[in-house]
């Protein structure tokens, strides 16, 4: 009896020790917690090293800080800035500056009455931010020609980058969750960046010769709906989620629930002032959604550029550019319309942008450059290169204006259809090699609209000129008629820059387009 007395009494004071520890660890933890909240500091995405947007946007800076401090900023650089007072607010603080010529280094100092929190080496540039899926995701170390390309980066220390951390919420967060790359000078880190963002930004400089800021912010696998908002999603019919059980999902590496990337890896980022936007996705609405893509796509675009508008307090402009990448190929054998439904959904069903329903977008074109050895696999193509500098080409002439910038591959203008011949005028000038079947027509009784289940059969390049190319009808029985005309209708329609129809200068690939033959099918808006 006095043995178990003395055991509970050594049990009772180990347990009160315990308490005791464990009070005061939660003490600590609070009170850590408590100083964290109450320090004033610039957001997550603000750091050393990085680039505001230049004029004449103004930049927009805001942090954290304890509740009802208040805060000044001051710029000191090439020029000097301080802004007014203003008052920290549930948490938050932020403040607009004053339009600031591309260029640096500056410092940037947030001070309140007991503390200040400083940024060093920022320059003002402009700010591209870039998504998608895992083709946008591929790293700098991935691509063909990794080990030239890496070894010039140090040569462009104006070109900065940063990457948003992989995280997802069920809600919309202030600020991001996590940092997975702080803003930083080359050589660092960009082995681990995004080699189309990276070489976009790089190819820009090389155009603009002033500091490029670049945020990547994207995850393989994605599908459009977890990028967009319920704003977006309400628009097309498309807030129910992803149909699998709570299991499948919760077993799934890749998000699939409506706009939970939206909410932590997009709305963050809104309150900063970008110049544009450029975009690699699609892959995985191929077989998701994707009838809807044709409303999902332009839909998020409208929404991200009324988002950032707003959350920059009319800083980012309404329409900002936006440019995107058509989708490359996946399977050369494949017989599926997934992916060439994609690529015609990716321009609202137009064949090209801009359009009348996605102003100031432009594409990069990317059939033309399949990748059968690639190591991550086909449905991730290295040729980095050529749609980073074909994404370039569209954003001097689209978001910079620059005249007399060809960024377009041709399109058909006209389209006449003969009994035994179609002939197709392009809005420019050709370069055409001969193919058999990378035309193909639907032939029927009845001219009555074909799809992907009418019987298609190919259509022979007959002759071609500058601008024409003339088309073979003959596999069309004699009672039939050519309802439709489509071209590079397939998921590998051609080997490495071997499409048969291309600009003059045969750095520029045809789209693929598809159209009733009743019509005549251009992009005059152009």
């Amino acid at each position: 009896m006095a043995l178990s007395r003395r055991r509970f009494r050594l049990f009772a004071l180990v347990a009160g020790l315990l308490i005791v520890i464990t009070l005061l660890v939660v003490f600590r933890f609070v009170a850590s917690s408590h100083d964290c909240e109450g320090d004033l500091r610039f957001a997550s995405y603000y750091g050393d090293h990085m680039v505001l947007q230049k004029s004449p946007e103004s930049a927009v800076l805001w942090g954290h800080g304890p509740e009802g401090a208040q805060v000044t900023v001051t710029l000191s650089g090439p020029s000097q800035q301080k802004t007014s007072l203003v008052n920290v607010i549930e948490g938050i603080w932020r403040v607009t500056l004053d339009p600031v010529e591309a260029g640096g280094p500056y410092n940037v100092t947030a001070a309140a009455q007991s503390s200040t929190a400083t940024l060093t080496d920022v320059l003002f540039g402009d700010i591209w931010l870039c998504g998608g899926q895992s083709n946008m995701w591929l790293q700098m170390y991935k691509f063909f020609n990794m080990h030239e390309e890496l070894h010039l980066v140090a040569k462009y220390p104006h070109v900065r980058t940063f990457m948003a951390a992989l995280n997802l919420s069920e809600t919309e967060q202030t600020d991001l969750l996590e940092v997975e790359l702080t803003w930083s000078v080359p050589p660092e880190n960009v082995a681990e960046f995004s080699a189309v963002c990276w070489l976009f930004g790089r190819y820009l400089y090389e155009t603009l010769q002033y500091p490029i800021g670049l945020v990547e912010s994207c995850w393989g696998g994605t599908p459009i709906e977890v990028w967009s908002s319920s704003r977006a999603l309400q628009q097309c019919g498309l807030l129910q989620t992803y149909s699998g059980s709570p299991a499948e999902i919760n077993k799934s590496p890749v998000p699939t629930e409506n706009s939970v990337l939206w909410n932590a890896m997009i709305h963050p980022l809104l309150n900063m002032t970008i110049k544009g936007a450029i975009w690699y996705q699609g892959e995985s609405n191929a077989n998701y959604h994707q009838d809807q893509y044709n409303c999902s796509f332009p839909a998020m675009i409208d929404d991200w550029r009324m988002a950032f508008h707003q959350g920059s307090g009319g800083q980012t402009a309404l329409d900002f550019p936006f440019g995107f990448v058509q989708l490359s190929t996946y399977v050369k054998a494949s017989k599926s319309d997934g992916f060439p439904n994609i690529r015609w959904h990716q321009t609202a069903d137009n064949g090209f942008v801009p359009n009348r329903r996605m102003q100031k977008t432009f594409m990069a074109v990317a059939l033309d450059l399949p990748d059968a050895a690639s190591p991550v696999g086909a449905g991730h193509p290295r040729y980095k290169q050529d749609v980073a500098y074909r994404l370039t080409l569209g954003a001097r002439a689209v978001a910079y204006n620059e005249k007399d910038v060809s960024f377009q591959g041709p399109f058909p203008k006209l389209i006449l259809s003969a009994h035994d011949f179609i002939n197709i005028t392009y809005d420019q000038n050709v370069s055409v090699t001969p193919s058999k079947d990378i035309f193909e027509i639907c032939c029927a009784g009845i001219q009555t609209p074909c799809g992907p289940n009418s019987s298609w059969v190919p259509a022979p390049i007959m002759h071609w000129g500058p601008t024409t190319v003339q088309l073979s009808t003959s596999l069309c029985q004699l009672t039939d008629k050519v309802a439709a005309l489509r071209y590079a209708w397939r998921d590998w329609p051609c080997d490495f820059k071997a499409c048969p129809i291309n600009s003059a200068s045969r750095i520029l690939p045809a789209p693929p387009f598809i159209t009733n033959c009743s019509e005549a099918k251009g992009n005059q808006e152009l």
